[in-house]
């Protein structure tokens, strides 16, 4: 072990990069440099031990250059996971149904048998949407035309009170979502919770669930006419009526042709922008009303923001994602990665859609403005308590 010797020495006879020279009867360690940084083999630490920060990784062009009514944005679970990863049904099909039958459990709704019959076709990973159909049905029996409300009270069981589970960096993705949003990104989502209309309401900010079952809103929505609304394709929990799983479950859309139209129209004239998706794009509900009848899809470019991982898992989901016109790009290494990177391709999205394309040396300026924003505004969320959500009456026709 080397220690630091109290004798004053010069550098002049001391040759770069030389660190270390040893003198007859005594032993000294010479540092080139004390004042900020200390190397250890390939980590350099900063004065305080920490490490320095990561580099941040660059925003592909054809997406950075996007304003933000060129996009739509489809929100999957791996955002919902991300800002509340304390509830499992979040997480994924297979977390929500294990989820609803522990609470059909728990308010005695099955037998027996049937409780084993449901635990072994989660555990053989059986096809989970016929499994999350047959367990709806089970829980929604039809007596004279009314619908019990059970499969009500085992969703608000399940997705009770999630505002206050959400995390800081689970709000600072959604802040940039509503950013897009309030700039005119169109929404939509894969997924059963509210997440980002609770977050927009903590913030003074009113979002509109949509789902399938209103083909005129959906019409709406299409043609931009209603910017500050999320159309949940599989339905919302606070519309139990309007959760679907299948394209059978909402044929009143699907035999609209101007509906299915427009929404087509979306998917050919702007960039979808798929996060915390993986998958998606095999989705049936999504199928049947983006993908089937759009054709020439290579041609489209349409952007998925996916953790590297695996990297032959990675390569895999690139190549196959091309075929649908849709790119592949890596956030980071890590999940944590996530809401740094967005919010910075956020700033720039935002930017060119308040300013057009900057000129050259403007683009810094507009984009540091439009992160402070975001910036500023998730600050405001970290300090502010949050609210236990209320959850909505049932509606009488559901």
């Amino acid at each position: 072990m080397f220690t630091l010797s109290p004798t004053p020495c010069s550098l002049n006879s001391w040759k770069v990069p030389d660190i270390l020279r040893r003198k007859t009867g005594e032993r000294l360690l010479i540092l080139n440099w004390m004042a900020s940084t200390v190397s250890l083999g390939k980590e350099t630490l900063l004065e305080d031990g920490m490490p320095p920060a990561k580099k941040p990784r660059k925003l592909l062009p054809s997406l950075k250059t996007k304003k933000p009514r060129e996009l739509v944005l489809v929100i999957g679970t791996g955002i919902s996971a991300a800002v509340a990863p304390q509830v499992p049904a979040l997480k994924s099909w297979k977390g929500l149904i294990q989820a609803l039958l522990d609470a059909a459990i728990d308010f005695d709704l099955l037998e027996d048998e049937e409780s084993k019959r449901f635990q072994k076709c989660l555990h053989e990973d059986k096809n989970l949407v016929h499994v999350a159909h047959d367990l709806i049905q089970k829980l929604s029996p039809r007596t004279s035309n009314v619908r019990s409300t059970f499969f009500k009270d085992c969703l608000y069981e399940v997705f009770d009170d999630l505002e206050s589970k959400m995390e800081d960096s689970g709000k600072q993705l959604l802040q940039s979502v509503l950013h897009l949003m309030e700039n005119g990104a169109l929404v939509l989502t894969t997924n059963f919770d509210n997440l980002l209309e609770l977050y927009a309401a903590h913030q003074g900010k009113h979002l509109e669930s949509l789902d399938l079952t209103d083909e005129k809103k959906v019409l709406e929505w299409a043609q931009e006419k209603r910017k500050l609304s999320v159309l949940h394709i599989h339905g919302v929990y606070t519309n139990p009526s309007g959760i679907v799983l299948h394209p059978a479950g909402y044929q009143n859309v699907l035999r609209n042709t101007e509906v299915m139209r427009e929404i087509q129209k979306l998917y050919e004239n702007k960039s979808f922008l798929f996060l915390g998706c993986g998958w998606t794009v095999d989705d049936t509900t999504f199928q049947a009303l983006f993908l089937e009848a759009v054709k020439h899809k290579s041609d489209l470019e349409h952007f998925m923001l996916v953790r590297r991982g695996d990297v032959d898992e990675f390569k895999k989901l690139r190549e196959n994602m091309l075929d649908k016109g849709i790119k592949v790009i890596s956030y980071g290494e890590e999940y944590a990665d996530l809401p740094e990177y967005f919010e910075r391709l956020t700033s720039e999205i935002a930017m060119r859609g308040r300013t057009g394309v900057p000129k050259e040396g403007q683009q810094l300026n507009g984009s540091a403005t439009a992160h402070a924003e975001i910036k500023a505004n998730n600050a405001k969320a970290s300090r502010q308590e949050p609210r236990r959500s209320t959850l909505p009456a049932f509606s009488s026709h559901s």
